[in-house]
């Protein structure tokens, strides 16, 4: 367990170069037990994420085949994990879940915190699947066999492409879900076990994206993007993903039970997210400012991205790092892998080559300039090649801010008529929301 002190920062840093992480809701507590579930939609990446989110170190329960296996053995053993004996994979071997169950609530005992994905399996599924009662039976188990009550802290992991480099990714952690209440009988207590499992669904649905389908996704977030940009109520990525939650309930409900006036809502929706595409615009950019004064200050806010530094930082970061980028994205494309696991070989591949690359250069500076050098290299190659990712990025920014700005201004009749269209569509939300949740969105 050599890395479990200070994974929490490792995955930090991690997470946030592979993705652009943003961690939103509660926070975990930082001293004393607690049982952290999330949704895995992700393989090996969701423990990265979890344990960034939580801030402080996590023992994750881990299916046994992990550790036999020489790739990611090591890991999952420097972590601390604690091994799970599955059926699906040996079930003369189960017996031994016993004992993991024991040392699960001797670590919580202690004060520890404790990571499980309650589904049982990383999938590419659009929402979350059957619950294991394996989350419940360890909080009823401490309490029963050490007198210890629990916090479970759900965390929903939203990915917007989860297995694109640089793509971002979103950790929310809820509010502790309530249990005491139906913990009176036990472990024996199969309803008191069903009762805590259904409520950890409950929590775990409030912070993640559950879909019918993936296909209802670019509806149902450019529903939310359209409501946000006429109600004025943008806000928080927990604010965003309860709003997502209630138009996926809808739109669910109106496939069961058919409205025209709903599905035409829906085709019209589809129809003016597509005026917005081929305009390269989305439904918040219709309300952006296109006067000179506005424009002078934008460009001088990014001023020093056109300066000789910036452009030496990001043009060195990427030649610096283009063969690692390269030779993982090509070795990842050749493997056969599924969708959620995809993250997790780039993630660990690129995190060994990229590490091997800058210990060469800097092997190769050391040899002929000196250890000094060497040193040099050391720090100053992966710090160049994040600033230099960065700098490109905030470019890559810039030129969509640069194309939005000219297009509102070179289309002022398209872009009215738009407006006039997208107002309507949210007062038609306003009428669905209240006739089908009997309120306003938050």
């Amino acid at each position: 367990m050599w890395l479990l002190p200070v994974f929490s920062h490792v995955a930090n840093a991690a997470a946030r170069v592979y993705y652009r992480l943003t961690i939103a809701g509660e926070r975990v507590p930082a001293t004393g037990p607690v049982l952290l579930v999330a949704n895995h939609p992700n393989s090996l990446v969701d423990p990265i994420v979890v344990c960034a989110a939580a801030g402080r170190p996590v023992r994750f329960l881990a299916k046994a085949p992990l550790f036999a296996d020489p790739k990611t053995g090591w890991m999952v053993r420097a972590v601390g994990a604690i091994p799970v004996y599955r059926r699906s994979d040996d079930p003369a071997l189960v017996d031994r879940n016993q004992d993991m169950f024991r040392a699960v609530y001797a670590e919580l005992a202690h004060g520890a915190a404790v990571g499980i994905f309650p589904e049982g399996r990383s999938h590419s599924e659009p929402s979350l699947s059957e619950l294991r009662t394996g989350a419940a039976r360890i909080v009823l188990g401490t309490l029963e066999a050490h007198g210890v009550t629990v916090p479970i802290i759900p965390v929903g992991l939203v990915f917007r492409q989860k297995d694109v480099f640089r793509s971002s990714a979103v950790a929310i952690v809820g509010a502790p879900v309530p249990w005491a209440d139906v913990a009176g009988g036990g472990l024996s207590d199969q309803e008191g076990v069903r009762a805590v499992t259904e409520r950890i669904g409950s929590a775990l649905r409030q912070v993640t994206l559950n879909l019918e389908r993936w296909e209802d996704r670019p509806l149902v977030e450019g529903a939310v993007d359209i409501w946000d940009a006429e109600q004025g109520s943008a806000g928080d990525p927990v604010t965003r993903v309860e709003r997502l939650e209630v138009t996926t309930r809808i739109l669910a409900d109106l496939r069961r039970h058919p409205d025209p006036r709903w599905s035409d809502l829906t085709r019209d929706v589809r129809a003016h997210l597509r005026r917005l595409g081929r305009l390269r615009l989305t439904p918040a950019s219709l309300h952006y400012p296109t006067d000179i004064r506005t424009g002078v200050a934008w460009t001088a806010r990014r001023f020093h991205l056109a300066l000789p530094l910036a452009l030496a930082f990001a043009v060195a970061g990427f030649l610096l790092f283009i063969v690692p980028y390269q030779v993982t994205g090509t070795i990842v494309n050749r493997m056969r892998l599924e969708p959620d696991t995809r993250s997790t070989w780039k993630l660990l591949l690129g995190l060994a080559i990229h590490g091997a690359w800058v210990g060469l250069l800097t092997a190769t500076a050391a040899l002929r300039w000196g250890p000094r050098a060497g040193v040099l290299v050391a720090i100053c190659v992966p710090l160049v090649g994040i600033v230099g990712l960065r700098v490109r990025e905030r470019w890559r920014g810039a030129w969509v801010d640069a194309r939005r700005f000219f297009a509102l201004r070179s289309r002022r009749e398209l872009i009215a008529a738009l407006r006039e269209g997208q107002r309507d569509l949210a007062e038609r939300f306003r009428v669905l929301y209240s006739e089908r949740v009997g309120q306003r969105p938050s």
